[in-house]
């Protein structure tokens, strides 16, 4: 049985850090310095004349990357931005200003795909998946630990069809069609990759592994899990999680009544002392309601509202880097310490974030 992608059909929207080599650095590497001025800052939301009217099924991105991938309604997968380890599945190691297909991939019908820091994964319609990017640390699933492999490769496995992926800075994780997990790359802190990872089961609970600094893992304390525990705010009728999101410090959750959506990290939430960790609701008011996405990235994050006529966004414009914009346009602030709704998107349905 064929794997399904996104119904949705859209055209790319833009904004914020383009030039892909500072996302992130406060210098350009050496041996990127030809690139050190090239791409601006974009204040509000911006098309790539490029495309005309490509008609997209999905965007996708990370919270440690500085590339991008696009899914055309045909199946068909772009990419464009850093690409020092071979990250966008060209061949070569050469950055690229605006998407561009990956013609390796050309003969495959993409349903998914997931960015690390500097690596990639893709899954097919049949249950594939490629690879491609750094693998110093075996994030690639390849069975070795080439430094970099800048063309897709399928991963080295034989079980059931996957049907779900997802990367971390330096890890991967696949799930197969009968929700068997697997895991490979960077086990720095037990997670298997850098930081931490989440896992919604079917039951609508929350599991959690990894680095516990600030609070990430949602226990109420600060400590390192060598194995998935699960989150207790979760495991109680009628209290599950629809959809979780890992951030870079941070974790997010909708909950499965209302829409409503909560955010664990170290912080002061009313009532607790200095230093606890908690949930908290992140309070987006009329905004809440079921259906409800979010995304993020470079510690960015943006709420949609079920309607999807409503985007809220907070966080730095560029998490490590010179600020770059929030989407509120020229000469409006340039992060947030709260939700603000976007208003250069006024008119304009969002599909995805």
């Amino acid at each position: 049985q064929k794997l399904e992608g996104s119904k949705s059909r859209g055209q790319l929207l833009i904004f914020g850090a383009t030039n892909w080599d500072l996302i992130g650095r406060k210098e350009v590497p050496k041996q990127q310095a030809a690139y050190r001025n090239l791409g601006q800052n974009l204040w509000g939301p911006h098309r790539y004349g490029s495309l005309g009217g490509l008609r997209v099924r999905s965007v996708v991105s990370g919270p440690c990357a500085a590339h991008s991938l696009l899914i055309t309604a045909e199946g068909k997968l772009w990419s464009w931005g850093r690409n020092e380890k071979g990250q966008l599945g060209h061949g070569d190691t050469k950055r690229v200003e605006a998407p561009r297909p990956i013609e390796a991939l050309g003969s495959e019908a993409i349903v998914a795909a997931a960015c690390g820091r500097n690596h990639t994964l893709a899954l097919t319609e049949s249950g594939s998946v490629f690879a491609f990017g750094e693998n110093k640390l075996g994030q690639l699933g390849l069975g070795n630990q080439t430094d970099a492999v800048p063309s897709p490769t399928q991963i080295l496995y034989n079980g059931q069809p996957i049907s779900k992926l997802g990367c971390g800075a330096e890890f991967s994780m696949v799930m197969d069609c009968k929700g068997n997990l697997y895991s490979f790359g960077c086990p720095e802190y037990g997670q298997l990759g850098t930081e931490f990872g989440l896992v919604l089961d079917s039951q609508k609970r929350v599991f959690s592994w990894g680095f516990g600094g600030y609070g990430r893992l949602g226990h109420a304390e600060q400590k390192d899990e060598m194995v998935p525990r699960l989150v207790k705010l979760f495991d109680f009728p009628g209290r599950g999680a629809a959809q979780i999101y890992a951030g870079y410090t941070c974790s997010f959750a909708v909950s499965e009544t209302g829409g409503n959506a909560g955010m664990w990290d170290l912080g002061m939430p009313r009532g607790m002392a200095a230093g606890q960790v908690g949930m908290r609701d992140l309070g987006f008011g009329n905004a809440k309601g079921d259906g409800s996405k979010m995304g993020g990235n470079a510690g960015m994050w943006i709420w949609e509202c079920q309607e999807g006529w409503q985007r809220d966004r907070w966080g730095p414009g560029n998490a490590g880097g010179p600020p770059a914009g929030q989407g509120y346009g020229d000469h409006k602030p340039k992060s947030s310490t709260a939700a603000q709704e976007v208003k250069t998107l006024d008119g304009i349905y969002t599909e995805q974030v």
